[in-house]
């Protein structure tokens, strides 16, 4: 709408006579106004001549779970400015979980404040505060820096830089670098509502995948023919290879979809989110096997703690982790990492693999995490 009055208030000022109500103010700050609120009783002043650009070089960046990472944002004026002037900058963040494309309007007012900054003054909220900077390497670089990511901090990041009644914003998607598992109940299959689906993952350092993690994974060869909960609250799972039991031999590869389901009443698997970790995961050596509660235990001994599944996953697929030899995790299943596939090591393809929940009393060795 703004852009649309410039025109008009430029041929108004031609129009007005010496001394008439709808005179343009004198002021020092570089900018041009047309003062129009005698005209709509509102107090109203428009910019004329000056245009506030926001930009980003990239529209998504991507990270490691635990490192630091740069959202770019820079503004300036076209004319330029002969001095600079005072701008509030806000950005906000909308979880990755609630993302939708395109950006609809209704979507800025579920966005969540992450640090808002007027001059050298600034102020961070909620799980960010004392987590983000602005980088401010050059004039008109509004850049943020977040750093110890975490699994959450997924999404889209808006940069809304304010001067007077000129705002623009632009956003930037940030994604974590990591991987994506199926997961069940040690009670067995789809025994997930949603909401326990989400603790269940967060219980293995992980979070439920967004659709998008869950086509790149596809993307990347998996398959897997359980339904599974999803961080907006659908029901999918991947198939790279159709078969009757999974969807029909009509269809084509691809993600397949039960939509939105009951929160509360149904009840499925769950495809976990998990990226790099900061600590090491490693097979404890010992002379006997053990037990699962000796060998939770034994990695306390050694200095750790025993491996969630989001631990040994984000270890195979990111540090390539790779051990022939079945161990017990924290959730008291046993499983054990392969990225070069061999005889006598399971299945032909890389992967994770699992014999289920054993009995605790049997014994294993133990994947440990320091």
């Amino acid at each position: 709408m703004l852009a649309l009055l410039r025109p008009l208030l430029a041929a108004c000022l031609c129009l007005l006579a010496p001394g008439a109500r709808g005179r343009s103010p004198a002021r020092g700050d570089g900018f041009h106004y047309q003062d129009i609120s005698d005209g709509n009783g509102k107090g109203e002043i428009y910019f004329n001549g000056v245009r506030l650009h926001v930009e980003t070089p990239r529209l998504s960046v991507s990270a490691t779970r635990g490192s630091s990472v740069t959202l770019p944002c820079h503004f300036r004026y076209e004319p330029e400015l002969s001095a600079p002037r005072r701008t509030r900058v806000k950005w906000s963040w909308l979880p990755a979980n609630a993302v939708a494309a395109p950006v609809a309007p209704e979507a800025f007012a579920r966005e969540t404040e992450v640090m808002v900054a007027v001059g050298d003054r600034h102020r961070s909220y909620g799980s960010f505060r004392g987590r983000v900077r602005l980088r401010r390497s050059s004039p008109g670089d509004m850049s943020l820096v977040i750093t110890e990511l975490r699994l959450n901090d997924t999404g889209r990041y808006r940069c809304e830089v304010i001067d007077g009644l000129e705002d623009e914003s632009v956003t930037v998607e940030l994604e974590l670098r990591g991987v994506v598992f199926p997961y069940y109940s040690p009670r067995g299959r789809y025994r997930f509502n949603f909401f326990e689906a989400q603790q269940a993952c967060q219980d293995q350092e992980a979070t439920l995948a967004t659709f998008e993690q869950l086509f790149s994974a596809w993307e990347d060869g998996l398959d897997w023919c359980n339904a599974g909960w999803l961080a907006d609250g659908t029901v999918q799972y991947p198939i790279t290879a159709p078969r009757a039991s999974c969807g029909g031999l009509d269809l084509a590869p691809g993600l397949r979809s039960y939509g939105q389901r009951h929160r509360h009443f149904y009840r499925y698997d769950a495809f976990c989110f998990s990226a790099s970790l900061k600590g090491t995961v490693y097979y404890l050596k010992q002379q006997t096997k053990l037990n699962f509660t000796d060998a939770s235990k034994a990695c306390v001994g050694d200095g750790g703690r025993i491996a969630t599944v989001g631990h040994l996953y984000a270890a195979w697929r990111l540090a390539g982790l790779d051990r022939c030899d079945a161990g017990w995790l924290a959730d008291g299943s046993v499983r054990y990492p392969i990225t070069k596939a061999r005889a006598n090591c399971g299945p032909p393809e890389p992967g994770v693999r699992s014999f289920g929940f054993p009995p605790p009393n049997m014994n294993f060795g133990v994947y440990c995490y320091r």
